[in-house]
This record gives structure tokens, sequence and C-alpha cells, in this order.
């Protein structure tokens, strides 16, 4: 993936995806909780996609935005055709592109006609900026080929530093219509608790393949331990999250930020 080098007449989209991509990409660590915490994910991401689809096979990237997952994805072989309500990303996407087969169809998801496209749908970091969870995994299925798969993060609403409303908890999701798509963390509207995805993913006709919780507290740089992210090893860090992602469900629940999901079509 190539790094553009920074110009003053971008666009104030482009600038700000820049500003992440040194963080997520191209290895600042000017805030390693971020950093960490985004390239832990990314790992995980990946391996659950090599795990059921080899190169060749169709992916779509769900609010992709500056298109990390899609160059990445197109650079190990997939066909990926990258999202997002953003068009105007797509010429700052094209600037890092280095190889692989990648398209581009800007959008409302809700709007494109996707159906039975698709071997692997990717939304990382989306479903909890809906004000329908329930409703948009729904759509999301309705896009895999029989035999596909959906590879889903999101933050763990069960992290004992989580605050947000359960989705469960609101009896009219549709008053948040009017401030969902909002990027950043700024724009969570629900954090979704494990039960909670179950039961989304039941309503969805899915079934869970794998599921995991990851990014302690420490890997994250939370309360305060970004001070001790500047100072540690990176092999320390990574050996303290090997250690908390090996605990029982019950504690790793806790502790962790980020759940990811796995899901299959069921089989009828």
């Amino acid at each position: 993936m190539k790094q553009p080098t920074l110009q003053d007449n971008w666009l104030n989209s482009w600038k700000s995806s820049f500003s992440y991509d040194l963080l997520e990409i191209y290895g600042s660590l000017d805030i390693p909780g971020y950093a960490y915490a985004y390239r832990n994910r990314r790992k995980h991401t990946l391996e659950l996609i090599q795990k059921v689809a080899k190169p060749g096979a169709k992916i779509l990237d769900v609010a992709a935005a500056q298109g990390n997952f899609t160059l990445s994805l197109a650079e190990l072989g997939y066909e990926v055709t990258w999202n997002d309500l953003r068009e105007e990303l797509i010429d700052y996407v094209k600037l890092k592109w280095e190889s692989g087969i990648v398209h581009y169809s800007p959008g409302n998801i809700f709007d494109i006609n996707f159906d039975d496209q698709f071997d692997v749908v990717l939304i990382t970091e989306v479903i909890e900026h809906v004000a329908h969870p329930d409703d948009f995994l729904k759509s999301i299925a309705n896009m895999l080929k029989p035999s596909g798969h959906i590879v889903l993060s999101t933050p763990n609403g069960d992290y004992f530093k989580n605050n947000l409303p359960r989705f469960s908890d609101c009896p009219d999701p549709s008053q948040y219509e009017k401030v969902q798509f909002q990027p950043n963390s700024d724009g969570h509207i629900f954090l979704l608790h494990l039960d909670e995805i179950e039961q989304l993913i039941n309503h969805a006709g899915l079934v869970v393949k794998e599921t995991r919780l990851v990014t302690n507290s420490l890997t994250n740089g939370h309360i305060k331990l970004h001070h001790l992210l500047k100072l540690l090893p990176k092999s320390w860090v990574e050996t303290f999250e090997a250690f908390t992602y090996s605990m029982p469900l019950a504690i790793k629940s806790k502790l962790h930020t980020t759940t990811l999901v796995l899901l299959a079509a069921l089989v009828s």
C-alpha cells in the first residue's frame, strides 16, 4: 500500500483520513493505544477472512472509508468492492492503491442491490453506527452467496468501561435515524453485548462460526495505560494481550474492548 504525501489542497476528508492512516498503516505511535488497537483488530479480521475465503473470492467492504482493509485484501489476491457514503474518498484510496482488483461502489448500502454477490462481506466498526442494527445485519446477509460469510467487528458492550445503552434497552430506535452513519466513536449509537449480537444473528438467519474478544485495556491505552504503552516494548504488550485473550469468557468479556464474529448463512 503506497503512502501518499500530504498536500495543502486536499479535501478535509482526505486530510482526516491521512491522519488516521499514519496511525493505522504507516507506523506512527503518536496515539499508541489507537495504533495498537487498530492493528490488533486488523490482524484478527484478516485471519478470519483467510480462514473461509481463498484468494480470488469476492469481498464487499462496507463503510470502507480510506480503504485500508479494501487495499490490504486486494493485495492478498481478493477481488474487493469498496463502499462508503463519502464518494470523494475514492480518489484518495486510489492514491494508495498498489496492486490487486478493487471496484468502487459509493452510496448508502441499503440502497444498493448487491443480492447474492459476495463470498465475504466485511462490516468493521459499522453496526454500532446504525439505528436499526437488526435490519442492517439482515440486509447484509442478503448480499452473500449461499456459501458466503460475514466478518463483523464492533465495540464490546460487555467491556467494563462501556457506558452507552444496549440496543435492546431502546424501545424506539427510529429516533436515532437522523444521527446514524456518523463516523468515528462520536457516532456510536448503541454498544452491542454478546447476548444481543446472538439475537441479531438469529434474526438475520445466520449462525456463528467463531467469536473473538480482543484488545485489552493496556493494548487500547485505556484507564491512563497509554502512558505505559509509550514505554513498554511491543513484545510485552503482545504477550499481555495473548494472556488476557486466553482467559475464560466471563472474564475476557469484561477486559476486552472489541468483538469480532465470523458468521455464515443458516443451512436449511
